[in-house]
């Protein structure tokens, strides 16, 4: 069924290598970056054929938009990340992915329509994608800058005719109403994508916990967190922050879609900016708690909100 179902698959991270040879596949590129971690046990690696039986991919459809289905693999494998797949007018995109593919899968996934494309934001999650654009016959995106770390070529045997496209512009529509917006930070092409008054956020944003329950919640309460590594838990400057906000304070959305399970942000009901303004306070804490008590970044406001009287100032940073 897998035309690379016997390349190995990193187990700490998912990434899908164009050898069959494991006894000469000592390390994992994506592992060994800083980013990323190597497990204290070392490098190990399967392959699509060895995990089938012993894992299955979950769905759930989202409680606020039945055009929304979240996928998973469970037991847990690799970063352990969700797919999102969205139905859109034009057709269904599926935004990111996991390594963990299935006949089921491959039948639920052509039930709903097929895919349209599949759009990943950024290397961690490259994974088996041209596995999954073979099956379902549709284009692959990822990001220019990030180019170098695909770890799977157009030339190897069994993926004749895949179509990866590469996004080189700031913004880009992958279909009517469906955009990209690479923001940097995490990697230099790190993508989020814009649908519908929604942001699919991947760990672009990293969506923390106590985003999750935003009422009432004292000043200085962050939604969401910015990091060059999450695992080792790196952040990113002032100045990236600050450049990625740029690219993203244009847009428009009412809720944000994070990499894992239960990681879905709604605003206040009627209140069309309060996700932007969580996300920019959630940027000006983290500049704050950095000891940027002055920077510039903190005179931030959205369009049409005026200027705080006062910058509220982090004490004991």
């Amino acid at each position: 069924m897998f035309a690379s179902g016997d390349l190995p698959i990193c187990t700490a991270c998912g990434t899908q290598y164009d050898t069959s040879a494991y006894s000469l596949l000592k390390s994992c590129r994506i592992c060994d970056d800083p980013r990323q971690y190597v497990p204290p046990t070392g490098q190990s690696f399967t392959s699509l054929n060895r995990m089938q039986g012993g894992y299955r991919n979950i769905w759930a459809r989202d409680e606020e938009d039945g055009r929304i289905w979240a996928i998973w693999t469970e037991p847990r494998f690799a970063i352990g990340e969700r797919a999102l797949l969205l139905q859109t007018p034009g057709g269904n995109i599926l935004w990111d992915l996991f390594a963990f593919l299935d006949k089921t899968t491959i039948d639920m996934i052509k039930t709903l329509g097929g895919l349209k494309a599949i759009v990943i934001s950024h290397p961690h999650y490259y994974t088996t994608h041209l596995e999954w654009a073979r099956i379902f016959d549709c284009p692959v995106y990822v990001s220019s800058e990030d180019q170098s770390w695909l770890n799977r070529s157009l030339t190897s045997p069994g993926v004749e005719g895949i179509e990866r496209r590469t996004i080189t512009k700031d913004t880009e529509e992958i279909l009517p109403g469906v955009t990209t917006i690479k923001l940097g930070g995490h990697f230099p092409g790190s993508l989020v994508l814009h649908w519908d008054n929604k942001l699919f956020v991947a760990d672009t944003l990293v969506t923390v916990p106590s985003a999750l329950y935003h009422v009432d919640r004292l000043p200085g309460t962050a939604s969401f967190t910015f990091f060059w590594s999450i695992p080792n838990m790196i952040p990113l400057p002032p100045s990236e922050i600050a450049r990625m906000w740029k690219m993203l304070k244009p847009w428009r959305f009412t809720s944000t879609h994070g990499a894992f399970l239960g990681q879905d942000v709604y605003g206040r009901p009627g209140d069309q900016n309060d996700m932007r303004r969580r996300v920019l306070e959630s940027m000006k804490i983290q500049v704050q708690a950095q000891g940027w008590l002055d920077h510039p970044f903190l005179t931030e406001v959205l369009d049409g909100e005026a200027e705080e009287p006062q910058k509220q100032k982090r004490e004991n940073v």
